[in-house]
């Protein structure tokens, strides 16, 4: 495996660690209605686990209210009841064809513990990070071992992976950064 292709393999892992959080962080309720709250909710629809986005529009009207429509207006309740089991704690109010789900302003208190919490998640990201730097570097020192790589090479390889680390973890920064301030935003 040459030098390029270890350093493509953790890139890769490393941009998929931040997709994650992306992800992750768009479910995170900043006290403002998105969609992004609710679209990764997963509903038993005939038996078998489906993200509400595939089973319903999810339209936010204004800044306080999201508004389900299901395609199929026979799954309201199974959506319903998913909304319910999730730990969104927001209490959907349904009239037969629509779900509205009202999301209320969060406390001072509430916006602390949610700021500790993205804090956490991103740690977790950069410990994902790290792990894959990690990964690169024993491979880079395996191929030494083994004659594949000079010396020279397996340092120019370990330098470059430490600059992919420190890009990722800045893209972590900013990404952590960028939800704080939404979440401490009233």
């Amino acid at each position: 495996m040459a030098t390029d292709e270890i350093l493509f393999e953790v890139e890769e892992k490393m941009e998929a660690a931040v997709e994650y959080l992306r992800k992750e962080f768009r479910g995170i309720r900043t006290g403002r209605a998105s969609a992004g709250l609710v679209d990764h909710i997963k509903v038993d629809y005939y038996g078998s686990p489906t993200d509400l986005r595939q089973l319903a529009t999810i339209a936010t009207p204004d800044a306080s209210l999201i508004v389900i429509k299901p395609f199929d207006p026979s799954s309201l309740k199974d959506i319903e009841k998913a909304i319910y089991a999730s730990d969104l704690g927001i209490t959907p109010s349904a009239d037969g064809k629509v779900i509205r789900l009202s999301v209320p302003s969060l406390s001072t208190e509430r916006r602390d513990q949610i700021a500790a919490q993205l804090k956490r998640m991103a740690e977790a990201c950069r410990v994902a990070i790290r792990n894959s730097r990690r990964d690169g570097n024993k491979e880079v020192d395996r191929q030494q071992k083994a004659s594949e790589l000079t010396e020279d090479e397996a340092h120019d390889a370990k330098d470059d992976i430490q600059k992919l680390t420190d890009d990722h973890e800045e893209k972590v920064t900013q990404i952590l950064n960028a939800k704080t301030k939404e979440v401490q935003e009233e």
